[in-house]
């Protein structure tokens, strides 16, 4: 529900904070004195109306701003959706934000978030339903009146089985079209793929060997460098008459007599020793290195053509050998993939005809099911329209047949004639305002247990009826009532007197400014008010008493238990 609304510098709005209740809301005032512009502000809220000329004379910034209390999940995952916010930690309540400036720019915010004018168009479609500007209405739309013939059909599982089948059986198509356009084409990649594989397969790479062949390489391409100096060392160390290791043997013999003599030596000799040791071990490793240093002439030739092929490879799949790996992976799949897609082909159409022939089935039945709704409709439509003043009126749901798509193969489009003599036409192409509202009022009496809009706003509901069909409207605007919260315009004292929460909207004069201001009116004042809409400004004790009792019938009429189901 919609609890709060703020108003600032907006046409003759200085400033206004109007606090709503669950169930009916009526506002009332005198003519001109700014009623149409609470709904003017709330169209503006919700991206109904273009902002252009309503900006308070002389401000520079006005503001509409709106706070919702929506207690039902799926509706506020609905609006998440809408503006791409998470609202799970609000508790519910979103803030809606309009702001217009003097620049003729404009700005939108969800609960502190810039959001676009088209996320507010969603959001505000999930919210309320303005009735009383026909175009911008959630039940003129072909395709929502199919889904709200449903829901009063209770066919709403129905349709999502008929929209499984549908998706199975489009996926289906899809993808066998998909393989039947593509067979040459497939067997090319097929062949090209094969190719490539049985290529790197005969390659056979192996993670790190590019690597270890390259040091391999380096080795027998410099054999002869290494032999040759890697012998001068190893003689240097033993093998001389002067050789290093012989000399420190005798050094270290010398050292480690005369520790004899001073100890302190000692850690002297020990390092000469070690060092020694160590060497004459290099001298042992370099000899049986030397030994196993044998040039063939045949693994040289057989390194360079690995690495040869390696660099092909690594040239035509890499960079590298790790993503030519990878590569082969790849095409290993791309393969096994490519030669299925034949075998997916039949198995494909073996699926069609039974998909096809469950999805027809269904089809009929939702169909059927839609005519019968439809037919059951349409007396109780137009029962609720004659009690609304509208006896000439007519009205019928015209179900058809349609391309199968997600929702069924029907079309539907709610029909009326509001006057004898004239055709039935889409209910979208009505003119009047109040027809409008009545015919919109209609149709919530009977939906409105399964209508997921929680808000709903009347204008112009009252034109042209007099106090006795007045008393009807009120009557059916409160029962609506029990189900959502209503906003309603009305100048009728019989209307006004059954709402929960009565406003009234006064324009009054400040130095050389008018200044409209919006207050809740209860008790006395309430009653002076009711007895100014049935006698004018000319107030007696007859039109109070006549407000006393119109208050007391509409409240001997209210049914408290049933009250405050709105959904948000």
């Amino acid at each position: 529900m919609l609890r709060e609304l703020h108003i600032s510098n907006l046409a003759v709005i200085a400033d206004a904070k109007i606090e709503l209740a669950a169930g009916l809301n009526c506002f009332t005032g005198a003519t001109g004195a700014g009623k149409s512009l609470v709904i003017g502000a709330i169209e503006l809220l919700l991206g109904l109306r273009s902002p252009s000329d309503m900006l308070r004379k002389g401000a520079n910034e006005g503001r509409v701003s709106g706070v919702f209390d929506v207690g039902d999940k799926r509706l506020l995952k609905q609006i998440e959706a809408a503006c791409d916010l998470s609202l799970a930690e609000t508790g519910g309540e979103v803030l809606l934000t309009r702001r217009l400036f003097a620049s003729g720019r404009s700005g939108v915010s969800l609960n502190g978030h810039p959001i676009t004018l088209a996320m507010l168009k969603n959001v505000a479609e999930t919210l309320v339903d303005v009735h009383g500007q026909h175009d911008h209405q959630y039940l003129l739309r072909p395709s929502n009146q199919l889904a709200v013939i449903d829901e009063f059909a209770a066919l709403v599982p129905l349709r999502e089985k008929y929209h499984a089948a549908f998706t199975e059986l489009s996926e289906v198509r899809r993808r066998l079209h998909e393989l039947e356009t593509g067979t040459k084409l497939r067997e090319q990649h097929l062949d090209f793929a094969r190719y490539q594989l049985k290529e790197l397969d005969s390659a056979a790479l192996r993670p790190n060997e590019y690597a270890d062949l390259t040091a391999r390489a380096g080795v027998l391409n410099n054999l002869g460098r290494l032999r040759n100096d890697a012998s001068t060392v190893q003689e240097g160390l033993s093998e001389a008459d002067d050789a290093l290791v012989n000399r420190l043997q005798a050094i270290s013999s010398t050292l480690t007599e005369l520790t004899a003599v001073d100890a302190a030596l000692a850690p002297i000799a020990n390092t000469v020793k070690e060092a020694t040791i160590q060497l004459s071990e290099a001298s042992y490793d370099l000899a049986r290195y030397l030994n196993r240093l044998e040039l063939d002439p045949g693994e040289l030739a057989e390194v360079n053509e690995r690495l040869n092929t390696l660099n092909r490879i690594v040239k035509k799949y890499g960079p590298t050998v790790e993503i030519v790996l990878a590569k082969h992976a790849e095409l290993a799949k791309q393969v096994t993939e490519l030669e299925r897609a034949g075998e997916d082909t039949t198995k494909l159409t073996a699926k069609l005809k039974p998909l096809a022939a469950e999805l027809e089935k269904i089809g009929r039945e939702l169909s059927t099911k839609r005519k019968k709704a439809a037919a059951e409709l349409r007396p109780r439509i137009e029962s609720q329209l004659g009690a609304l003043g509208m006896d000439k009126a007519t009205f019928s749901v015209d179900v058809r047949p349609s391309e199968p798509g997600p929702s069924g193969a029907d079309e539907i489009e709610f029909l009326v004639r509001t006057n004898p003599g004239l055709a039935e036409s889409p209910l979208r192409k009505i003119a009047s305002g109040g027809e409008m509202s009545r015919i919109m009022l209609a149709l919530k009496g009977v939906l409105a247990a399964g209508d997921r809009v929680s808000v709903l706003v009347f204008d112009e509901i009252d034109a042209n009826i007099g106090g006795r069909l007045g008393s009807i409207i009120g009557e059916k605007l409160r029962s609506l009532a029990e189900h959502h919260q209503v906003l309603c315009i009305t100048h009728l004292p019989q209307i006004a007197c059954y709402a929960d929460r009565h406003l009234t909207v006064r324009k009054e004069q400040d130095k050389n400014q008018t200044k409209t201001s919006v207050r809740m009116m209860d008790g006395d004042e309430r009653i002076e008010e009711i007895a100014e809409m049935i006698g004018g400004h000319r107030i007696t004790e007859t039109t109070r008493a006549q407000a006393r009792e119109l208050l007391e019938t509409a409240k001997s009429q209210t049914k408290p238990a049933k009250r405050r189901k709105q959904s948000a």
